[in-house]
């Protein structure tokens, strides 16, 4: 499951250069995996390619919306209206892969009513309309971890069941609601600590004796 998206993301990328087939090789070197596992994982939902071709792009991408559940476009809102939750709300690159944010809210009074590309940031009250007018079931949680819960239980109690937590904190959600953390300084440590291995520095530095 983890791996089909970026099959997604490369296939539209392949798409926009008029590519008309990959082979599983092809795919496999630009998603950062092997051939073999590509085969694999495409013949689990009934694309196998064709021998000296390779799969046809456009129904590739067919296929993997349709196991992705990106037939249709799927609506979501963002709490939180400050560096990062403006720099998801403009971002285009959204929309292409199924899915499009309908609405921004915050609790900011300097930040309610400031436009975002086609949006307008609301205040946090309308949460409730925002979500029942779109039909909303995704929501993205960008506020600071002081306030992330109280996010969290104002989307699930609109409705929405699955969110993405961009807060550095532990969420508390009913059975049911499905949570995805994306911890950006986390993802940096991990980073740093490989980067640290490989060139000897996670050994402590020893400070010299005084004279």
């Amino acid at each position: 499951m983890a791996r089909l998206p970026i099959y997604h993301r490369v296939l539209l990328e392949l798409e926009a250069e008029g590519r008309p087939t990959v082979s599983s090789e092809q795919l496999a070197e630009l998603a950062g995996v092997n051939a073999a596992m590509v085969r694999k994982d495409l013949s689990l939902f009934g694309s196998y390619g064709t021998r000296g071709v390779g799969y046809g792009v456009t129904q590739l991408l067919v296929d993997l919306r349709r196991e992705l559940g990106l037939t249709s476009s799927w609506p979501c809102v963002i709490v939180g209206a400050g560096n990062l939750g403006s720099a998801l709300a403009a971002f285009g690159g959204f929309r292409e892969r199924g899915f499009e944010v309908v609405g921004v809210v915050d609790v900011d009074p300097d930040r309610i009513g400031r436009p975002i590309a086609s949006l307008t940031v609301a205040h946090q009250n309308e949460l409730e309309r925002i979500v029942a007018d779109h039909g909303v079931l995704i929501g993205v949680v960008a506020v600071p971890p002081a306030a992330a819960q109280d996010a969290a239980n104002r989307l699930v109690a609109c409705g929405v069941r699955s969110i993405l937590n961009f807060a550095p904190t532990v969420l508390d959600v009913p059975d049911g609601v499905g949570v995805r953390n994306v911890d950006l300084a986390v993802e940096l440590q991990i980073l740093a600590f490989h980067e640290g291995r490989r060139s000897g520095t996670d050994e402590p530095v020893e400070e010299s004796a005084s004279a």
